[in-house]
């Protein structure tokens, strides 16, 4: 089996889509990877090159957040058809779900919703959509319509999908699977840990830098001040890091700091499972996702409660055997999301879209469903 998948180099889709293709090729399933929006780095080429049978195409086609308009999005849509027909795949997995209502693909499509502005704005802003959303969010209504099967990382963001956009149903429930860190060992230090788009708004960093300044530990984050649409952010008492590759993260985690999310919306984050896979206590924001997620094995805050932040990190910085236990408990949750648990389900889902004369027999998949469900 052959899939297209579409990705961008500039968030988590990036890091799911190697995974992805990572666990598809110990199915035996191939993987063309279109990028749309900025080009890879040479270092995110360089990790895609150790990925088996991946096939990576770098498009210069628009992201869909940060096109400028529907006809750009309409070529865009049209030229990843032209290449699931060049390449001969037999399913085309869009990560940007508005492409499937843009095109007529001869082939099966599942539509991932990752994220979207209008469910974004709803968790951050929670007023009307401005009109350069509104556009937007309306592509994203009739991708989802015109889609075989739509997928999302969690319930709850799938239930915020299905009302948001009406669904009759809500989309279908494949966590996300993240191979874990390289991680050396290394003693614990007392410091706070976050990483991911720190400019963007949703991450709510804001809170954190604020409760920061009343922490006796220093508070680091790892990630780009600035996006590709123009968004960018300054911190009074964060120390920033800038952006890190896996290597270097892996050593900042080592020292099993105490992790902390106060993210207003958050879909999955990949961020955080790689914090409790490598042993990091969780502080997070108490937001459906993260309960779905992280229930019973992270502390829970308000999102936007700076004292309360404030409160829960001083009383777990301040305890070396609650740290030890709580980092304990989220290594064991964290190794229920991988790459072939993930993969397996995805490869089910393509499967099932197949005519049955045309549909290969995936033993490795019957192998890997237990793992999925556990």
């Amino acid at each position: 089996m052959r899939v297209l998948v579409t990705a961008d180099a500039v968030g988590g889709v990036w890091q799911y889509s190697l995974d992805l293709a990572r666990g598809l090729a110990g199915l035996g399933i191939e993987t063309v990877l279109a990028v749309l929006g900025p080009s890879p780095s040479e270092t995110q080429k360089a990790e895609a090159a150790t990925v088996p049978s991946l096939n990576l195409i770098d498009t210069g086609l628009a992201l869909d957040w940060l096109a400028k308009d529907a006809a750009s999005l309409r070529t865009a849509a049209e030229a990843i058809e032209r290449l699931a027909r060049t390449h001969k795949v037999d399913v085309v997995q869009l990560n940007t779900p508005a492409f499937a209502g843009l095109a007529r693909f001869e082939m099966p499509v599942v539509s991932v919703q990752h994220s979207c502005v209008a469910t974004w704005w709803e968790a951050v802003q929670g007023t009307p959509l401005p009109e350069d959303f509104a556009w937007r969010t309306e592509l994203v209504a009739q991708g989802l319509a015109a889609s075989d099967v739509v997928v999302a990382p969690t319930a709850a963001f799938g239930e915020m999908t299905r009302r948001r956009y009406g669904l009759a149903e809500a989309p279908r429930t494949v966590h996300n699977g993240r191979t874990p860190l390289p991680v050396p060992r290394s003693a614990p230090h007392d410091f706070v840990f976050t990483a991911g788009r720190l400019w963007d708004e949703g991450k709510n960093l804001a809170t954190l830098d604020s409760a920061a300044g009343h922490i006796g530990v220093p508070v680091r984050a790892a990630g780009p001040l600035e996006g590709p649409n123009g968004a960018s952010v300054i911190f009074d008492n964060i120390h920033c890091l800038g952006s890190l590759d896996e290597a270097e993260l892996g050593r900042w985690l080592a020292a099993r700091p105490v992790f902390v999310s106060a993210a207003l919306y958050e879909p999955f984050g990949l961020a955080v499972l790689e914090a409790a896979a490598a042993g990091c206590p969780l502080i997070l924001s108490d937001i459906p996702t993260f309960r779905e997620l992280w229930e019973d094995v992270a502390m829970f805050v308000p999102p936007r409660d700076e004292e309360a932040f404030t409160r829960a990190i001083s009383r777990l910085v301040g305890d070396d055997f609650e740290r030890e236990v709580m980092g304990r408990a989220a290594r064991e949750r964290a190794a229920r999301f991988t790459p072939e648990a993930m993969a397996a389900q995805m490869a089910s889902i393509y499967r099932g879209l197949l005519p049955a004369v045309h549909r290969p027999v995936l033993a490795a998949t019957e192998s890997a469903a237990p793992r999925a469900a556990a």
